[in-house]
């Protein structure tokens, strides 16, 4: 028998798996910018903690932040998506996005509060775990969506299945609505996943 369509099978998944390491490195960010944006958060956070505006207060600080930068700039934007000036995007991330996100979730917190509300009340709750979609691949964006979808009432998330190809997130839902796992997904995501493709990949 021929083993040429096996062959053919592992070169075709091989391919597959180069095409999905060549997208990953498409959307990673250039090292310089990796390093300016872990800088700009930590000079952020050095002037919060330190609260002295003294210039011999914000020389040590810039230093010293830059320092940590060039060791440290893989572990804070690794997952960042690659689009935009950098400047441009620091300012959207820090004016635009995380405003943005307080607002999703404070709405999101009190719709799901008055849902859980109304359950206990009524006693009507249809428990189940669903399995959902994510188009998000990155693992801080898939991260932060699973940590948002837990911290509101009547979803928790139990697992994250994260590839480079597919992401899937297995939730506890108090109230489960539909079987349908897109009509489900939409649910239980809102707009966070919308939000979180923004910023990560």
């Amino acid at each position: 028998m021929s083993r040429i369509p096996h062959y053919l099978k592992e070169r075709i998944e091989e391919i597959n798996k180069r095409a999905l390491l060549y997208n990953y490195e498409v959307h990673t960010l250039p090292k310089w910018e990796k390093v300016i944006i872990t800088w700009i958060a930590l000079i952020i956070f050095w002037m919060i903690v330190s609260a002295s505006i003294e210039w011999q207060n914000i020389l040590v600080g810039t230093i010293v932040t830059f320092l940590v930068s060039l060791l440290m700039y893989d572990m804070f934007t690794n997952d960042i998506r690659r689009k935009g000036n950098v400047i441009v995007k620091a300012l959207r991330i820090t004016f635009l996005y995380i405003p943005q996100y307080i607002f999703i979730m404070a709405f999101r917190l009190l719709e799901s509060n008055l849902k859980v509300l109304k359950h206990a009340i009524l006693m009507d709750i249809n428990p189940g775990i669903i399995k959902i979609d994510s188009d998000l691949h990155s693992h801080t964006g898939l991260t932060i969506l699973a940590n948002s979808i837990t911290l509101t009432p009547g979803t928790l998330t139990i697992d994250t299945v994260r590839q480079l190809d597919e992401s899937k997130l297995y939730v506890h839902w108090i109230d489960i609505e539909t079987l349908d796992r897109t009509k489900a997904g939409q649910i239980i995501k809102g707009g966070l996943e919308e939000w979180l493709k923004n910023i990560f990949w």
